[in-house]
C-alpha cells in the first residue's frame, strides 16, 4: 500500500514539474523543447499512473490560471474573446470548459448576476460526466488526439498566467452578490463588515425600495425591448430613409429613458453610481470601430476606453445608459458594415486595390457623422424634457462618470483618431451615416483615448 502511494505521489510531482517546464519553454520560444515536453505529458509508459497524474496537474494549473484571471479584473467573456484573438476557437472552447470547471469552487450565492449572465452567454457548463476525465471527452468532442489537448492546455496556461491586470468592472466570484454599483468597487465595500454581512440600506433593501427597483428594472427591460425591435427593423429594411427613421426613434427612446432615470434618481436621492462593462471591438478596422463606440458612449452620457491589444473597450456609465450604448453600437456597426460592403471593392487608376484604405476611411467618416447626429438627438431630447432644469442633474451624472474613469484609469492619455487617406471612402462613409442613424458630435476625443 505504501509503495503504491509513493509511486502515485512521484508521478504527480514529476507531472507537475513537466507542466512547469513546458510553460517555461513556451514562454522562452523553445519550440523543440516544448514539443518534447508535450510528448512526455501525452504519454509515459514507464511511469505508473502517469496519464491520470498529468491530467490532474494540467487541470489544477488551468484552474489556478482562471482564478488568477478573475483576481486581475478579467471577466469570462473577456477571457474567451481574448483567447480566440491570441489562439484559435479550439483554445477558446477549452478556456470555456476551464471556466466551467473553476466555477464549481463557488457557491451560487457568492456569484454576481452579471457573472451568471456571462456564463450563460458562453454556455460555460460542465458537460462532461463526473466519472470520466475531461481530456478524453474533450478530445472525442474535438476529434483530436491527446497531444493536441496537451498543447492547447499548456498554451492556454501560458496565456492565463501572462494576462495584464485590468481595473475590475464587476465583482469576481466568491466575493458575494453586489448590492449596488460594481465599477470601481467603492459601493460594494461600503456596506459590508468583516464577515461580509451586508447591512440594509434605506430605500434600497427595505421592501418599498426593493419594489421600486423591481419596477425600474421592469421599465428598463420594456424600453430596451422596444429599442431592440426598432433597431432590428432598421437593420433589415432595404430603404435607407426607413432605417434612419427607425434608428432615430430608438435613440430618442433611449435618451428620454435616460433622462427619466436621472430625474427620478435626483428626486429620490438614490443616485447610485457608475457601472461598467466591456464591449468587443474586433478586427479588421478596429480603430474606426472604437471611434464609433466612443461617440455612441459620449452621446449617452458614458465614456469608452479602448484596450487596443485586448480587443475590447471598457465603457463606464449608469446602468440604463450602458445598456443603450451596447445595443445602439451593435446595431450601428451592423448597418455601417453592411453599407461598407455594399459599396464594393475599390481600385486605383493602375488597377491596384484600394479597398482597405477605402473601408478604413468609410468607417472613420461613418463614426464621426454618427457622433454628430447622436449628440444632436440627445441635446434635443434634453431640451424637450426640461432644458435648463435638467442640466445640473445630467452634469452631476457626467461628473460621476468622469470621476470613475479617473479612478480606474489614473494614467489614461487622450488619443486622436488615425488619419485617413481615401477621400472617396470618407465621403461615402458620411453619406452612409446620414442614411443610418441619428445625432451629433463631430469631435472624436474625450474618453476614446485610443489611436
Amino acid at each position: 500500500m505504501r509503495n503504491t502511494w509513493r509511486r502515485g505521489r512521484t508521478s504527480e510531482t514529476a507531472a507537475a514539474l513537466t507542466v512547469d517546464e513546458a510553460v517555461r519553454a513556451l514562454a522562452r520560444g523553445e519550440s523543440t523543447m516544448f514539443q518534447r515536453l508535450v510528448g512526455e505529458l501525452t504519454s509515459r509508459p514507464d511511469a505508473p499512473g502517469w496519464t491520470v497524474a498529468a491530467d490532474h496537474c494540467v487541470a489544477d494549473r488551468l484552474r489556478r490560471g482562471i482564478t488568477s484571471a478573475w483576481q486581475r479584473g478579467w471577466q469570462p467573456a473577456d477571457l474567451v474573446r481574448f483567447t480566440t484573438r491570441r489562439h484559435t476557437p479550439r483554445h477558446a472552447r477549452l478556456s470555456t470548459d476551464a471556466i466551467a470547471d473553476e466555477m464549481r469552487l463557488y457557491s451560487p450565492g457568492t456569484v454576481s448576476d452579471r457573472w451568471h449572465e456571462h456564463l450563460a452567454v458562453l454556455q460555460a457548463d460542465v458537460w462532461w460526466p463526473d466519472d470520466g476525465p475531461h481530456p478524453s471527452h474533450w478530445c472525442r468532442r474535438e476529434g483530436v488526439d491527446r497531444a493536441v489537448y496537451v498543447t492547447c492546455a499548456i498554451e492556454l496556461i501560458h496565456l492565463l498566467e501572462a494576462l495584464p491586470k485590468l481595473p475590475p468592472v464587476t465583482q469576481p466570484p466568491g466575493a458575494g452578490k453586489p448590492g449596488g454599483s460594481e465599477a470601481g468597487g467603492a459601493d460594494r465595500n461600503a456596506d459590508t463588515d468583516e464577515n461580509s454581512t451586508r447591512r440594509p440600506r434605506p430605500g434600497r433593501d427595505t421592501p418599498s425600495g426593493s419594489q421600486g427597483e423591481g419596477r425600474r428594472a421592469e421599465a428598463d427591460q420594456r424600453i430596451l425591448g422596444r429599442v431592440r425591435a426598432l433597431l432590428a427593423k432598421a437593420e433589415s429594411t432595404e430603404f435607407p430613409e426607413e432605417a434612419e427613421a427607425l434608428s432615430a426613434r430608438a435613440q430618442e427612446l433611449m435618451a428620454r429613458h435616460s433622462i427619466d432615470q436621472a430625474l427620478l434618481a435626483a428626486e429620490t436621492g438614490d443616485m447610485g453610481g457608475p457601472d461598467g462593462r466591456r464591449i468587443a471591438v474586433d478586427s479588421p478596422y478596429d480603430a474606426p470601430k472604437a471611434v464609433l463606440l466612443t461617440v455612441v458612449a459620449e452621446a449617452n452620457h458614458c465614456r469608452a476606453i479602448w484596450h487596443r491589444e485586448l480587443g475590447f473597450s471598457t465603457v463606464l456609465g449608469f446602468p440604463a445608459d450602458l445598456a443603450a450604448v451596447e445595443i445602439l453600437f451593435t446595431s450601428l456597426l451592423v448597418q455601417g458594415t453592411s453599407a461598407m460592403v455594399h459599396a464594393g471593392p475599390r481600385r486605383d487608376a493602375r488597377g491596384r486595390s484600394r479597398t482597405r484604405s477605402f473601408r478604413h476611411a468609410f468607417l472613420n467618416a461613418y463614426a464621426v457623422r454618427i457622433g454628430e447626429r447622436l449628440r444632436g438627438a440627445a441635446d434635443r431630447a434634453a431640451a424637450g424634457a426640461g432644458g435648463k432644469d435638467l442640466l445640473p442633474v445630467l452634469a452631476a451624472r457626467d461628473q460621476a462618470v468622469d470621476q470613475a474613469v479617473d479612478t480606474m484609469f489614473p494614467n489614461l492619455a487622450k488619443g486622436r483618431a488615425g488619419s485617413v487617406s481615401n477621400y472617396e471612402g470618407w465621403v461615402a462613409g458620411r453619406a452612409a451615416a446620414d442614411l443610418a442613424s441619428l445625432n451629433g458630435r463631430s469631435e472624436v476625443t474625450g474618453a476614446f483615448r485610443g489611436p
